[in-house]
């Protein structure tokens, strides 16, 4: 009896048997390459993890800095090699924690950070010189950044001596997650301003972690994930080129945030295509000659969105397969999510074991021991062409409706990805995609489970803080720096310099935010669905 063939997430047949044949025609050279070489299929670096292995991330942030500041701690002493911060929804609409829009919602989702006395006291203790540090931030990046920046200073750390990344991808946010607050034009702006700042100033930072993960979890497949990735990079790109920037001088910089999925085969098939796509894109379209510009870098995060609040520690077993994934696809740094993130943060244990997944796979495994171990898999190999096309065609209908700003602007990629949710939705609701636990092997009750809550009186704690910081701060210094930053939103220089200034004189986040809110707009999306 024939069986039925599977159906990848991206939509081509999965096969049952590969052979030879899926690579006839096709010349290995330019498929593959070597480790560290164009077209980069596998892996940025020529030895990969058998020389170290991947940053192992974890992303934190609730409540207070305080209480932030203190989880950071214990993930450092427990063996994590860089910080990614997790920011409340107030702090990433650009509002202040006492602001009427932000109540029920201060500290919940993230880290509250209201000004340079908030980022002082998340950074309490560690020193900014020696860590690397991933924001995920974008609409307000820039403000978060120099923030960042001022702690160092205050640290006595040299603005050239901070590493790590700001997201700072704000068309995703018109996609995909919605925490966007300027219009598209004056937000690439933004991004620009942030590439050409940090060449001068802050040269070992990641100016932009274009992300495909909030897409994946809003319900895009590996194809579209990677296709309008790399269609918004494309966008960036082509900001900075207009900006007077020569490419080599920012592409080094640039960085990417993937997702991966329990598909382990395609998700590795992902990986592989988005690098050979990037490279060449880089070079045949840009014109890239540094090697650094070509290399699509990234970081990943194991999916979040299929974790389920049933049966919590089978999550377990799905984020192991998940960072396996990621690491079969040649990332460079990782981030796997804690069991029991569908109920609620993190607790202690939860965020320890979610590290230790890490750190078996990268000491207690062989699976750092030889650089890219799925090359010249027929099926890894047919896949990884497979999903390239499929991501092809559709950055191609991208390019068709004007580029990422104007498809976003009419609403496509958000429909697109739309109508990929509403499907593995109801395969998922019909029974024909297993999610275990959930549609199979149910359990007749669940088990009491004690999850992290966040105190309500953080709202009250950052409202006094924010009284106390306009009470002692000068009043005038404030004024002098939202005035120069609104004379510059308002004409063509570089926004970043007064924008410090006001944050240096202790301006809020929502203060500043608000200034800009005054002289470019806000955003009023789009629905096509």
């Amino acid at each position: 009896m024939a069986v039925e063939p599977r159906r990848a997430e991206s939509g081509f047949e999965i096969a049952p048997v590969y052979g030879p044949e899926a690579s006839a025609g096709r010349d290995p050279a330019e498929r593959l390459g070597r480790p560290g070489e164009y077209p980069y299929t596998r892996g940025v670096h020529p030895t990969m993890y058998t020389g170290r292995p991947w940053t192992m991330r974890q992303y934190a942030g609730f409540g207070t800095a305080a209480e932030s500041n203190a989880r950071y701690r214990q993930l450092i002493a427990g063996g994590g090699t860089g910080l990614s911060v997790a920011f409340d929804l107030p702090t990433q609409m650009g509002y202040d924690s006492d602001a009427p829009v932000a109540a029920g919602e201060v500290g919940k989702v993230g880290v509250a950070v209201d000004s340079v006395e908030d980022m002082a006291v998340l950074f309490d203790g560690i020193p900014l010189g020696g860590v690397s540090t991933s924001m995920t931030i974008n609409a307000p990046a820039a403000l978060l950044l120099l923030l960042y920046q001022l702690v160092g200073e205050a640290q006595g750390v040299a603005p050239a001596a901070l590493t790590g990344t700001v997201q700072n991808d704000v068309l995703k946010e018109y996609i995909a997650r919605g925490t966007y607050i300027f219009p598209p034009k004056p937000s690439l702006r933004l991004v620009a301003d942030v590439f050409k700042y940090c060449r001068a100033e802050i040269p070992r930072w990641n100016t932009i972690s274009i992300s495909g993960y909030h897409m994946a979890e809003a319900g895009a497949d590996p194809a579209q994930e990677i296709a309008f990735t790399l269609a918004n990079a494309v966008a960036y790109v082509r900001t900075a080129l207009a900006a007077g920037m020569a490419v080599d001088d920012f592409a080094p910089r640039l960085s990417f945030f993937f997702v991966a999925r329990t598909t382990l085969l395609e998700e590795v098939a992902k990986f592989r295509a988005a690098r050979r796509i990037w490279a060449r894109i880089m070079r045949e379209e840009f014109g890239a000659r540094d090697p650094r510009s070509q290399k699509l870098r990234f970081h990943t995060q194991t999916a979040g969105v299929q974790l389920t609040a049933q049966q919590p520690e089978v999550n377990l077993a799905r984020v192991t397969v998940q960072a396996l994934a990621a690491v079969f696809g040649g990332t460079q740094s990782l981030h796997t999510n804690s069991f029991d993130e569908a109920i609620a943060l993190p607790t202690e244990k939860a965020a320890r074991l979610a590290l230790r997944t890490q750190q078996v796979l990268a000491h207690e495994t062989d699976v750092t021991a030889t650089v890219d171990p799925f090359a010249g898999s027929y099926a890894v190999e047919s896949m990884t062409d497979a999903v390239e096309e499929a991501a092809l065609a559709l950055m191609a209908r991208v390019e068709e409706r004007g580029g990422a700003v104007a498809a976003i602007q009419q609403g496509f990629q958000k429909a697109e990805i739309e109508r990929t949710a509403y499907r593995i939705q109801q395969e998922t609701d019909a029974g024909t995609r297993t999610v275990v636990g959930v549609n199979r092997y149910r359990l007749d009750a669940e088990e009491p489970y004690r999850p992290l809550r966040v105190d309500p009186a953080i709202e009250r704690l950052q409202a006094e803080r924010l009284a106390r910081l306009r009470a002692e701060r000068s009043r005038a210094a404030v004024t002098r720096g939202l005035d120069a930053l609104r004379r510059t939103a308002a004409g063509p220089e570089n926004v970043l310099p007064p924008m410090k200034e006001a944050l240096a004189a202790r301006a809020t986040v929502g203060e500043v935010c608000d200034a800009l809110r005054e002289v470019w707009g806000t955003y009023a999306p789009v629905d096509r669905f």
